[in-house]
């Protein structure tokens, strides 16, 4: 559909959302926007592709308490960084996450527990619509994509499928992608990420013997109710998704148009 002719093995998910067919019949322009996971895994064999992709801007979704815990991004070149974090330590469903994560006792959180992890997930999806944090850095985030001098763009969080996912989501729409082209996108991080995947469930078991892998399995995949959320939220509250961009995102009709003129050939 797109056609990916490179690839970084230390972020897997990488991929350009160029190619994809918008609403007038133009197409996203490729090598435009890129979406990855955390850069600081990036093997040495990496760098040269990043150069050649070239990043203008790099936008980091991530909070500082996670990029502490992370290696460093790297980059090439000097692109100019924007931090946006899109993350609020003190909501309930983060706090709850990390404390699966962490073996940390999950007595405070015996509603969410009982949901479960994917309950959690959509719970988070929605705060992606609404959290002002999420509609400070998704609003700021399409303004800098609508400005020529910052593409290409790349942007990414932690593991690259979630406020990533989501803001390829408000991108795409804005562009007048489709939405069974914009749910395809999201959910191919599972396919990208297949084998890393499981290394990454086998390694926390490893860590912490008591934590049940289908506790953890949601959290490093993406799936269609967690999107879904998002976009019955976006209903809920907007009426539609230009409402959303409009009001909750501060995208006016010119940013949109000055994302069409810079991101569609």
């Amino acid at each position: 559909m797109m056609g990916r002719d490179w690839e970084l093995v230390g972020a897997p998910n990488a991929r350009d959302l160029g190619g994809l067919l918008a609403g007038d019949g133009r197409r996203v322009r490729r090598g435009r926007l890129i979406r990855t996971a955390a850069l600081g895994r990036l093997t040495d064999e990496d760098l040269p592709v990043l150069g050649k992709l070239a990043p203008a801007c790099v936008v980091d979704l991530r909070h500082a308490s996670e990029q502490a815990v992370a290696p460093p991004d790297r980059l090439v070149g000097e692109p100019r960084v924007v931090q946006l974090p899109v993350y609020d330590p003190a909501h309930p469903v983060f706090t709850y996450v990390s404390a699966v994560l962490l073996g940390h006792d999950l007595g405070a959180y015996d509603e969410l527990a009982r949901e479960g992890m994917p309950a959690a997930m959509c719970a988070i999806y929605r705060w992606f619509v609404t959290g002002s944090s999420a509609r400070a850095g998704f609003g700021t985030a399409l303004r800098l994509a609508a400005d020529a001098a910052n593409l290409p763009l790349l942007f990414h969080c932690s593991a690259g499928k979630d406020r990533t996912g989501w803001l390829s989501v408000a991108l795409l729409t804005a562009l007048g992608v489709d939405e069974s082209a914009i749910r395809a996108d999201y959910l191919r991080h599972n396919e990208l990420t297949e084998s890393l995947r499981e290394v990454l469930l086998a390694a926390m078991t490893r860590q912490r013997p008591e934590l049940d892998p289908a506790v953890a399995r949601p959290l490093l995949e993406v799936r269609p109710e967690y999107l879904d959320a998002a976009y019955d939220e976006v209903r809920r509250v907007h009426g539609s998704f230009g409402a959303y961009l409009r009001d909750g995102l501060g995208v006016t009709d010119e940013v949109v148009a000055a994302l069409r003129a810079n991101l569609l050939d």
